[in-house]
């Protein structure tokens, strides 16, 4: 278990960011063991196929994530410093890590390392050189492909916990984010089976970073110097790699259409007309077209992130969507 206290100044300081870096790094996790993320199967398929048909050895990658992971040295994933980190940005931070905090998570990672290890203790320059030379191959072969659905959930998942964050303070936020997290007494309890701790944050406060490689699990740095973190899969994890599959509720649908029905089904978190039309499989204009009856019946609401546009279902929504179902 690990707590952390907060104070009123922490709570203040509570971000939202995702992590390119963060996501290539935990996917390994599926990479190598894909009964326990049988979600992420499809990926791991198409994952697999790429890395072997490019030739490209990951070998450094795998040797700092072994199975069962209990701990990733936090010099491989430095929590984000911006919301929307450039992928080129966070390895250049993980090329200039201090030599002492390489040895330091290589320390903590203990026998599980694997034989890279070694050559990145004595060298921490060259070994972090050729291990982001290795991550930046493993990006652009088996993630980049799919960044542009993975990035809109994420997107989805940090407007919704803003607007959780604004509406009721930390208690709201941290109510749904995941079972394994809980807030009580002004203190953040993350159940970890292999890590036992509790600290205040001391001003620090929390960085949350949506991903969906984490899944099913939550992952948390909370040892000095790094920034405190929280790592946790997103809502509607389960649409991340469906195409064409979505079908409203039916007795919704006889009253507004089955396109319009199926769109509210599909709104489970925010999400931009191009991540519908994947998951749908309608057409971005019909897509765009439908979302604006929506908007214009009150049932859904348009907010920007950068430069997408990010549909969330209304309260009205839910509520119809919640009777429905109850039929």
């Amino acid at each position: 278990m690990l707590e952390l206290a907060f104070s009123t100044e922490d709570v203040l300081r509570i971000r939202f960011a995702f992590s390119p870096l963060w996501e290539a790094v935990v996917s390994v996790r599926a990479l190598r063991h894909p009964a326990d993320r049988a979600l992420h199967l499809p990926w791991i398929r198409r994952a697999r196929r790429a890395l072997f048909a490019a030739r490209v050895d990951i070998g450094p990658l795998l040797d700092l994530v072994p199975t069962p992971t209990h701990y990733i040295p936090d010099f491989l994933t430095p929590p984000p410093t911006t919301p929307v980190p450039d992928f080129a940005a966070e390895l250049a931070a993980v090329r200039a890590i201090a030599p002492e905090e390489v040895r330091a998570g290589l320390q903590r990672l203990g026998t599980a390392a694997g034989p890279f290890a070694a050559r990145l203790a004595d060298d921490p320059a060259s070994g972090l050189a050729e291990l982001t030379d290795t991550v930046t191959a493993y990006w652009e072969v088996a993630l980049a492909p799919d960044w542009p659905r993975v990035r809109g959930l994420l997107e989805g998942e940090i407007a919704y916990r803003a607007r959780r964050l604004a509406e009721g303070g930390a208690y709201l936020l941290f109510g749904d984010l995941h079972e394994r997290v809980s807030f009580a007494d002004d203190r953040l309890y993350v159940r970890h089976t292999h890590w036992h701790t509790s600290r205040s944050l001391d001003g620090s406060g929390l960085v949350l970073v949506p991903s969906v490689f984490a899944w099913p699990s939550v992952y948390t740095i909370s040892q000095r110097p790094w920034q405190p973190t929280l790592l946790y899969p997103p809502r509607g994890i389960a649409t991340v790699w469906e195409t064409g599959t979505a079908a409203g509720p039916e007795a919704l649908g006889a009253v507004l259409g089955r396109a319009r029905a199926r769109l509210l089904a599909e709104l489970v978190a925010p999400a931009s007309t191009t991540e519908l039309a994947r998951r749908t499989g309608l057409t971005p204009g019909a897509v765009s077209q439908q979302l604006t009856l929506l908007r214009s019946a009150g049932l859904v609401a348009a907010h920007r992130a950068g430069r997408v546009v990010l549909y969330a279902r209304t309260e009205t929504a839910d509520a119809l969507l919640a009777v429905s179902a109850s039929r």
